[in-house]
């Protein structure tokens, strides 16, 4: 089957045809947490993670300029990404829904920052907020990571708008 090819700036451009078109690229699945500005936990599932540059070490996520979650994050000086492990679908869709008490029943311990850090993730990145650039419909928050730690599992993906394993392939 030949790929769609569209125009970004046409006159018919299709948001949801787009969408579809960038769910061919798998992605990893985080829970950014922070803590508001009275000290309680708050959190996000995000799938827009990337690491940025090795030295120094710098992280990407972005939010909707229309997520309710926006203010807190923006008010934040660090905040930490949790990558979940595949076994962790049910955190994922938790972390989704605009559920008031997301943490209620969650186990979780405090970085040294105070940055909610889920257990049996794959990886976690505490951060600090280094920049925020508005561009689109979306806030890029770019994080300097202060400590992080990764376990050996394999790590929740997602992939044309499901859940998948990022189990490992060997190479033929």
């Amino acid at each position: 089957m030949a790929a769609e090819s569209n125009t970004a700036d046409a006159p018919d451009f299709d948001p949801r045809d787009f969408r579809n078109a960038l769910g061919q690229f798998a992605t990893g699945v985080t829970v950014v947490t922070t803590r508001t500005s009275a000290g309680e936990p708050i959190g996000l599932t995000a799938n827009s993670f990337s690491s940025v540059s090795l030295s120094p070490p710098l992280v990407l996520w972005s939010l909707s300029l229309r997520s309710p979650n926006l203010p807190n994050f923006l008010q934040a000086t660090h905040f930490a990404i949790n990558v979940l492990a595949r076994d962790q679908i049910a955190l994922s869709q938790r972390f989704s829904k605009p559920i008031p008490n997301k943490f209620e029943g969650i186990v979780c311990t405090d970085s040294a920052n105070g940055m909610p850090l889920l257990t049996g993730t794959s990886a976690h990145f505490e951060c600090r907020t280094e920049a925020r650039h508005y561009s689109g419909d979306h806030v890029i928050f770019i994080g300097h990571v202060l400590h992080y730690s990764h376990a050996d599992r394999d790590a929740l993906g997602y992939y044309r708008g499901r859940y998948i394993s990022t189990a490992p392939i060997e190479p033929t």
